[in-house]
């Protein structure tokens, strides 16, 4: 008898408390079931949250004006300087010259700084810019957001309201809205976000082989989209899903070997006198993603004492999907912003583009994760005696 009203077999139960995905899995939307005084903290640290972005966020974008304009006389905008310097490597690199010698040429012209070696991006983009053209690049951008938006559309859950699902659709192409950029073809963190949002929304535990090769071509593009890939291995090693861990190992491998050669190729056209990078510990905090994310998606048309505190939503609703999806995109979201507030420079505010145009879909769940927040800390006062 004590067998027949047994709630869950104790096997699951272990195995929950043991796997913290499956506990999480478990919670359906993790924000609905917070107790009452959850959701009330929830709600204060998001209101605060919002409150300080409104205002710690517009010196973050003055100080990196100012320090452009500074240079005015040298370089007339920073990231335009940027894209002229891979556009002149890139002309040369079709026109047939070895990229590597190119590339150090240029840089050393600009004053552009040559060490470490990962201030020399990979040849990657520039070698398809050989094959297909920038504007080709573009072209392929475009295909990949549309591909995007085709999974993602499959991704969602069937019984997800219908105007939920078109405003996440609606905003993951906004999200890409930095492809109608003439200039778009030449971004390296473009190309590899829009690669690492196709690989997020089709990954299929059945089917993860070409979410894999999507990953991979990103970190071939910009090495920092590694974080992605790191991220999944953690998972899959939690899920024991040990041949995803076998693949993403080798990824990992080649990755390794990819930078080795990079270093050597760099080093071997190094000069004495070759100007240093600045370093990566510029401890910007948090206004610094939060004012790329103002300045590099569609919240650029509003006033950034409004755009900053709408930048933190996606996150939350994110969050508040749940399940295995929801809980990836958080925590890729929040990795890589903790990452840019500790070592990014202001300059560096791109880098934000290899989280796009997944991340600006999640304020399509933000609605529904806000009303559950404060929904249940009504009702629970409302039961009170």
């Amino acid at each position: 008898m004590a067998a027949s009203i047994e709630p869950v077999p104790v096997p699951v139960q272990i195995k929950t408390m043991t796997n913290p995905l499956i506990w999480w899995n478990s919670l359906g939307r993790p924000l609905a079931r917070l107790p009452r005084w959850g959701a009330l903290a929830v709600l204060a640290l998001l209101a605060a949250l919002m409150a300080w972005s409104a205002v710690a966020v517009a010196p973050v974008g003055e100080a990196e004006a100012a320090r452009v304009e500074a240079k005015a006389d040298h370089r007339a905008d920073r990231s335009q300087g940027d894209l002229a310097l891979y556009s002149r490597i890139s002309e040369r690199v079709i026109a047939g010259e070895p990229y590597y010698a190119v590339a150090m040429e240029e840089q050393r012209a600009g004053n552009y700084p040559t060490r470490p070696f990962v201030t020399v991006r990979l040849p990657t983009l520039a070698w398809l810019h050989r094959a297909i053209g920038v504007d080709g690049v573009r072209m392929l951008g475009a295909v990949l957001l549309l591909g995007a938006i085709l999974m993602l559309h499959q991704k969602l859950p069937g019984t997800m309201p219908m105007a939920e699902r078109l405003g996440a659709l609606v905003l993951l192409a906004l999200g890409g809205a930095a492809l109608a950029v003439p200039q778009a073809g030449l971004i390296h963190e473009l190309l590899a976000g829009l690669l690492l949002t196709l690989a997020f929304v089709m990954y299929s535990p059945e089917r993860w082989w070409p979410s894999l090769l999507a990953a991979g071509l990103a970190i071939a593009v910009r090495e920092l989209a590694v974080a992605f890939v790191l991220l999944w291995l953690a998972f899959a090693v939690m899920e024991k899903r040990w041949r995803e861990v076998a693949a993403l190992t080798a990824v990992l491998a080649v990755l390794a070997a990819m930078m080795g050669l990079h270093y050597h190729y760099v080093e071997m056209r190094r000069a004495l006198g070759d100007p240093a990078s600045q370093g990566w510990d510029a401890m910007a905090g948090l206004a610094l993603p939060l004012m790329a994310l103002s300045r590099l998606t569609p919240l650029l048309v509003l006033p950034v004492a409004l755009a900053a505190p709408l930048a933190i939503l996606p996150f939350v609703g994110w969050l508040g999907l749940g399940g295995r999806v929801g809980l990836f995109a958080a925590l890729w979201f929040a990795g890589f912003f903790a990452a840019m507030a500790l070592f990014a420079r202001p300059e560096n505010f791109y880098w934000v583009q290899l989280t796009l145009p997944a991340y600006v879909a999640g304020l399509a769940f933000a609605p529904r994760a806000l009303g559950e927040l404060a929904g249940k800390a009504y009702r629970a006062k409302e039961r009170q005696p």
